[in-house]
């Protein structure tokens, strides 16, 4: 189980690679329109860092181009690439090509069992089923991602492993992973969202009273509540 972010702000994401619960990183273009930053400056920036596994989107209309982009790349930052293309033609034609010469690939825009079965028959190590877009269009998002998990295991398909993508809610994650998804890439509002729940606050809220009515008691001192002022207790 691993779960890698989906950013391409380079201070986000050294924030939250520093707590050790994040595995990888997922980029994409609109990602990096977004963060304002050219591709190859995030990239060094972010191996820099540690991390070790990074997906990097080749944006091109023919496999030719598509590999010559991942070998550029490939060249600059060497095995934190995993590269990331669409499940399309030349998209898996690209696949096929890289994961021969045991390079990651990261199939993207799936959105049907079918899509998963060929990237997975091109030899891809990850398969990107969008959760938060399917469910946009009145589909499962979640149901496609136990759909392909079940024809993996059934298919004996344990080399390519499904990571769940588009996610919106922390629910989704945790709907993701019980559905047999490998990895979630979540943007950062999630994983910050992941550590939160409104029992932990009130929990935390009433250990601090107590904890503070101990304290005030080995003082020979206590709050009366009513009034918020200090009472000896020892006179």
């Amino acid at each position: 189980m691993k779960l890698f972010l989906d950013t391409a702000d380079v201070d986000t994401v050294k924030k939250y690679w520093s707590t050790g619960l994040v595995d990888g990183l997922t980029t994409n273009p609109t990602l990096m329109m977004k963060a304002g930053q050219l591709p190859d400056k995030v990239y060094h920036d972010l191996k820099v860092l540690g991390i070790k596994d990074i997906s990097m989107e080749v944006v091109a209309d023919n496999h030719i181009d598509m590999l010559a982009e991942a070998r550029r790349l490939i060249g600059l930052f060497g095995d934190v690439v995993t590269i990331k293309v669409p499940c399309t033609v030349e998209g898996l034609l690209t696949c096929r090509e890289l994961a021969n010469q045991n390079i990651r690939v990261n199939v993207t825009l799936i959105f049907s069992a079918a899509q998963a079965i060929l990237a997975a028959k091109a030899g891809a190590t990850y398969v990107s089923p969008f959760v938060g877009r399917i469910d946009d269009n009145s589909f499962d998002g979640i149901g496609l991602i136990k759909e392909i998990a079940e024809i993996y295991d059934k298919q004996c398909l344990h080399e390519t492993e499904i990571l769940s993508a588009s996610i919106r809610r922390v629910c989704d994650v945790s709907k993701s992973f019980a559905s047999g998804a490998h990895i979630c890439t979540i943007p950062p509002s999630v994983f910050v969202k992941m550590y939160q729940h409104v029992l932990t606050d009130k929990g935390l809220e009433l250990f601090d009273n107590d904890w503070r009515t101990v304290r005030e008691l080995s003082q020979g001192v206590l709050t009366d509540p009513k009034e918020n002022v200090m009472i000896n207790i020892n006179t």
